[in-house]
């Protein structure tokens, strides 16, 4: 028997049984098969009875799908979903294929396969791989069908439920974002292509190695910093290349920081704080009203060095959300905390999200905090490695670590 077919089934076997989250398994198996099949790229479409379309829930490689839709029986996504049957195209033969409907996404240039996920009576939705420089193989084809059965087994056994996203009109876009440092001589490249897609009153965390690019991804996002190739929108404004005028309304308005050093001017009382940022700001809310969201209405008085680490960080969250913001980002909001205060920190954010229904871009190096949120990328060497969907985020005060 295949050795890589062995070693294959086993790995897909392994990671449903340890992950403690189906999300995260269905995310770990299709690294697993893009890597055992060579495929630069992948995506797990779910089918969604109550819509009648298959929609793209995780993927690997550094285009984000994730939300778009096939009807029934549309594009090659919906077709094999329908039928239920592998489908195997060639390079040649791929040249603007739709996967999805008549207005959805289409691929060119490379070889692809997709693979039903299906149990013996439904077909719950396929793997997509792509990218392949060569045919995939009859090996590669007997492979996923049977880690897909495996999976769509595994999927009806812990009553996976899905549910297709409301809103897919993105608040924010980035399109091939690059980022060069001079470094000597020589030119450093930081971020090496990334594309994304934000929504509106989702939390999204961005995991990934020191290095990686995260705080430089969010420094671009947030005004901080410019990058050096790419197009940045947001709400369908032009950010790609603004002028400093542009950056400073932008950064003043739009985008709320909340930063793992706190930043608090030692001078000003916990309102005042907050109030001085209130008073440069079009729409606030009230500077008391942003303490009480936090818990700490009564340290309005108090200076920085009368507080704990959690209670300064809690201001600093006050201080940005008292912008009334679009867009809150979060650099290591927790990592100079102890876990209980760290919890503290993260169920204000968790209350932001879900109560204020302020967007919320949260970059860290714990993976478990990756489990409050709505979407999941892993940024890998400068360019997104992965990005997965969870569909049942747990409440911080689940969160161990």
């Amino acid at each position: 028997m295949d050795t890589v077919y062995v070693q294959t089934m086993w790995q897909v076997m392994e990671e449903l049984r340890d992950a403690n989250q189906l999300e995260s398994a269905l995310s770990g198996c299709l690294d697993i098969l893009c890597k055992a099949t060579g495929s630069p790229k992948g995506t797990i479409w779910m089918y969604d009875e109550q819509s009648g379309s298959t929609i793209a829930l995780i993927v690997h490689g550094t285009s984000d799908a994730t939300g778009e839709s096939a009807g029934q029986g549309e594009g090659l996504v919906g077709s094999v979903t329908a039928s239920g049957e592998t489908e195997i195209h060639k390079a040649a033969e791929v040249q603007n294929m739709k996967l999805a409907g008549v207005d959805g996404p289409a691929i060119s240039g490379k070889n692809l396969m997709c693979v039903p996920i299906k149990t013996p009576k439904h077909t719950i939705g396929c793997l997509l791989l792509t990218g392949k420089e060569v045919a995939y193989t009859e090996d590669d084809k007997r492979t996923c069908e049977n880690c897909c059965s495996i999976l769509a087994l595994d999927i009806e056994d812990k009553g996976f439920t899905f549910r297709p996203f409301e809103n897919r009109e993105p608040i924010l876009t980035a399109r091939n974002v690059i980022k060069e440092f001079p470094s000597g001589e020589e030119i450093h490249r930081i971020l090496k292509g990334v594309d994304l897609d934000i929504y509106p009153g989702e939390l999204v965390v961005v995991l990934g190695e020191s290095g990686c690019g995260k705080s430089t991804l969010l420094n671009i996002i947030g005004g901080m910093d410019r990058m050096t190739e790419g197009e940045l929108k947001v709400e369908g404004r032009d950010m790609s290349d603004p002028t400093e005028a542009e950056l400073t309304e932008y950064r003043r308005e739009y985008v709320g920081f909340i930063f793992q050093a706190y930043n608090l001017m030692p001078n000003l009382s916990a309102y005042e704080n907050i109030e001085f940022i209130a008073e440069i700001s079009d729409k606030p809310m009230d500077s008391m009203e942003a303490l009480r969201l936090v818990g700490l209405d009564d340290k309005a008085n108090n200076l920085p060095a009368a507080l704990s680490g959690g209670q300064m960080q809690r201001i600093s969250i006050a201080r940005a959300l008292v912008k009334s913001p679009k867009i809150i980002l979060a650099d290591e909001p927790t990592a100079a905390l102890d876990y209980d205060t760290s919890i503290k920190v993260l169920s204000v954010i968790e209350k932001i999200s879900k109560e204020n229904k302020t967007t919320v871009l949260m970059v860290t190096h714990n993976p478990e905090i990756a489990k409050m949120a709505n979407r999941v990328i892993k940024l890998r060497d400068g360019k997104i490695s992965s990005i997965r969907v969870n569909l049942h985020p747990l409440k911080a005060t689940d969160l161990v670590w």
